[in-house]
């Protein structure tokens, strides 16, 4: 069987190709020579499967998406109660690089320019060396991208040449005691933090690594606690996407956080991770097509947060092999909701079964409900199989692949 999840992949692309709207950015040098059509998607799911259409394998800078990553790792190395009396938690409702303090002085989040500036200040032991710092931050996101990651020094360059405001919001923050560090450190620290490269992989990984609670689910490895995801996802949620946070949480319904060269990031717990890129923004300096793919990913596959869908790796219940006595039928039960996420596993299990000639049986009467995507998906998958000469019954008392049934 031909798994049906890549085929959906780029069906969503090719729908969100069309038109040109939205401009490269110009303020950057480097990053306004960028090819305006390039256009990827990637997702990541709960074990670590990557899904890549379009330009998946082009590498961009992550920009403003570092910040989630490294207000994670100054959560981890400093705690949470020191974080805050730095960088609060509230939504700013401005742009990117305004300046946004409380009256305390404390940046209102750290993602909007200022209090990211004074997150990456926060990043390792108190009093580090900015190289060392520098390390940390690297080491850190390479983590949870699950590969080493290279900084861009063009770009670093050109960003450094154009850093005259952000310059402005570090001293601004400093003199309001709420930065730790000198100004042009921490400054350049984060212009070098944002100048590291990633492709859409990466950004589904590092994604999914949130929403698994910290733990990587191509290494294994566990980057940061479980209790920083939380809080990070949480300020992500209401603050990610800058003045467009509100709408999009509407909307789309995903913890997300973008990036000026073109690249926006979404992280579901429990169940996905995303990442997409394409250069052009709109003018609140969101990737239009990322934008677009995000709102059309959210709806077909019933990704909105507040749907709470059953974690989904528990979806197999078992595999009852033939038994050579027997009828000789290999039985593949399933439990649980049929979501994207669980449909997604279930249907890889099916990938996998040996092509030895054994009918298979897809027994759902241990399966709670399904979703739209989850039924549809499972009627391809079970289609697909019997397509390749495979003989495939479906167990399924409940009625729940019946169509005409509403979306659970």
């Amino acid at each position: 069987m031909r798994n049906p999840v890549p085929d959906l992949l780029d069906e969503v692309r090719r729908a969100c190709v069309d038109g040109d709207e939205g401009e490269l950015l110009d303020t950057i040098p480097e990053l306004a020579d960028a090819d305006p059509d390039r256009f990827a998607i990637a997702l990541c799911t709960i074990d670590g499967t990557v899904y890549g259409t379009g330009d998946d394998e082009h590498r961009f800078t992550i920009q403003s998406i570092s910040k989630p990553f490294a207000y994670a790792l100054a959560l981890a190395d400093r705690g949470r109660d020191t974080v805050l009396e730095h960088v609060g938690v509230e939504p700013s409702g401005d742009a990117f690089n305004e300046i946004s303090l409380e009256q305390n002085g404390r940046p209102r989040n750290p993602m909007i320019n200022i209090g990211a500036i004074a997150t990456h200040a926060l990043v390792g032991e108190a009093g580090m060396s900015r190289e060392r710092r520098d390390v940390r931050v690297r080491e850190g996101l390479s983590a949870f991208a699950g590969r080493d990651l290279e900084v861009d020094e063009a770009v670093f360059d050109s960003e450094r040449s154009e850093s005259s405001r952000n310059l402005a919001l570090a001293y601004l923050v400093h003199a309001q005691d709420k930065l730790d560090g000198e100004p042009h450190d921490a400054v350049e620290g984060y212009i070098r933090q944002c100048a590291l490269l990633v492709d859409v992989r990466d950004l589904a990984v590092m994604a999914m690594t949130l929403a698994a609670g910290g733990r990587n689910p191509v290494t294994g490895e566990q980057v940061v606690p479980t209790w920083v995801c939380t809080q990070v996802l949480s300020v992500m949620a209401t603050c990610g996407m800058y003045d467009a946070a509100g709408d999009w949480m509407s909307t789309v319904g995903i913890p997300a956080k973008s990036g000026v060269a073109g690249g926006v990031l979404g992280s579901l717990p429990g169940q996905v991770g995303i990442g997409t890129f394409s250069p052009r923004l709109d003018e609140i300096g969101n990737s239009v097509r990322g934008v677009r793919a995000f709102e059309r990913l959210s709806a077909e596959l019933g990704l909105h947060l507040m749907h709470a869908p059953e974690v989904a790796s528990h979806v197999l219940y078992g595999v009852v092999e033939p038994d050579a006595d027997g009828d000789g039928v290999r039985e593949v039960q399933l439990q649980g909701t049929m979501h994207f996420a669980a449909v997604e596993v279930a249907l890889r299990e099916l990938e996998e079964l040996p092509d030895d000639g054994a009918p298979i049986v897809l027994d759902l009467s241990r399966a709670a409900s399904a979703t739209e995507v989850g039924r549809r998906l499972l009627h391809e998958g079970v289609e697909r199989m019997r397509e390749d000469g495979r003989e495939v019954r479906v167990a399924d008392p409940d009625g729940l692949l019946d169509e005409s049934r509403r979306r659970s």
